[in-house]
C-alpha cells in the first residue's frame, strides 16, 4: 500500500479511432470511449513496450500492463458522447487492390478527450516508470488514439503535464454519492439511482441528472480466442443510491481537496 500511488492525466487529440471488430460492412465503426486495451497500448507505448510482433500472442505491453487498474472520464463531452465525422479514402497499397480498387469509409472521433486514472505500485518497475513518465511528460513511443495519425498529449495548452496524485480510500456507499467516471453496469441504472424529488414549497428539484450513456465496451482480451471480452458500461450524472451494487470504488482526494468517487477495473 505504501507504495501504491493514484494518479491521473488527461488524454487528448484532434481525431480519435477507436476500431470495432465486429462490425465493417461498409464502414469502419469506433467505440465512443476509449476502453481499457486501448489504454493499456497507449501506456506501453509511453515507457517503450513493444507492441503485435507475432499472430496468436499478445503483445509485451499488454502481457505486462494488463493487471493495471485504471479508470476513464470523458471530458469536454455531450453527454458523454464525442461528435463523430466519418472520411471516405482508397487504399492504394498493392496488396490491398489484388481484385479492384479498396475503398474504405471509417468513423472518427473529433476532439475526444479523457482524464485516465491509473493505480500504480512502484515497486514494480514497469509501473515505477510509467509514474516518472508521465509525471515529466516522456513517452519512448508517440502515443496515439487508435491510428498513427491521430497523435495524443496529455500536455495542456501551456505545455505543461496534466499529471495529477490523489490521496485515495476504499469507497463504501454510506451515503448518496455522484460517480465521476465510466462504470461496469451490473444492474439497471434505474435500480442504483437515487429518485428526482421535487419541492412544491421552495420550487426545487433534488437529485435532477441530465443523461445516462451507455456503451458495450472492451475490458479484457479471451486468452484463448485473443478476443475482446465486453462489459456493459455506463456513464452518468445521476446522483446513485447508497444501497448502490457498484463495486470496485474508491473516493480520491487531490492536491486541492477536492474529493470524488470513481471505479477502477
Amino acid at each position: 500500500m505504501a507504495d501504491q500511488k493514484l494518479i491521473s492525466f488527461d488524454l487528448r487529440a484532434d481525431f480519435g479511432f477507436f476500431k470495432k471488430p465486429d462490425y465493417n460492412d461498409g464502414i469502419l465503426l469506433s467505440y465512443n470511449m476509449i476502453h481499457k486495451p486501448a489504454l493499456l497500448g497507449i501506456l506501453g507505448a509511453i515507457i517503450g513496450l513493444e507492441g503485435y510482433s507475432k499472430k496468436g500472442e499478445f503483445p509485451q505491453y499488454y502481457q505486462r500492463l494488463k493487471d493495471l487498474s485504471i479508470g476513464i472520464e470523458p471530458l469536454n463531452h455531450e453527454k458523454g458522447n464525442f461528435q463523430k465525422t466519418t472520411v471516405k479514402y482508397t487504399n492504394t497499397v498493392g496488396y490491398a487492390n489484388d481484385d479492384g480498387n479498396l475503398l474504405i469509409e471509417e468513423m472518427m472521433l473529433v476532439k475526444p478527450a479523457y482524464r485516465c486514472y491509473v493505480l500504480l505500485d512502484l515497486a514494480v518497475e514497469d509501473h515505477n516508470k510509467l509514474y516518472d513518465y508521465l509525471k515529466r511528460g516522456q513517452a519512448e513511443y508517440i502515443p496515439y488514439l487508435g491510428k498513427n495519425e491521430f497523435q495524443a498529449s496529455w500536455l495542456n495548452d501551456d505545455g505543461e503535464s496534466t499529471f495529477r496524485e490523489y490521496d485515495f480510500n476504499a469507497f463504501k456507499p454510506g451515503q448518496d454519492f455522484g460517480l465521476r467516471t465510466v462504470f461496469i453496469k451490473s444492474n439497471p441504472i434505474k435500480n442504483e439511482q437515487v429518485l428526482v424529488k421535487i419541492s412544491f414549497r421552495s420550487r426545487t428539484v433534488f437529485n435532477e441528472a441530465t443523461f445516462s450513456y451507455f456503451e458495450r465496451l472492451p475490458v479484457h482480451f479471451h486468452e484463448s480466442l485473443i478476443q475482446y471480452h465486453l462489459y456493459d458500461m455506463a456513464y452518468t450524472d445521476y446522483v446513485l443510491s447508497s444501497e448502490s451494487t457498484i463495486t470496485n470504488l474508491l473516493q480520491i482526494e487531490d492536491s486541492i481537496g477536492s474529493k470524488t468517487v470513481v471505479q477502477l477495473f
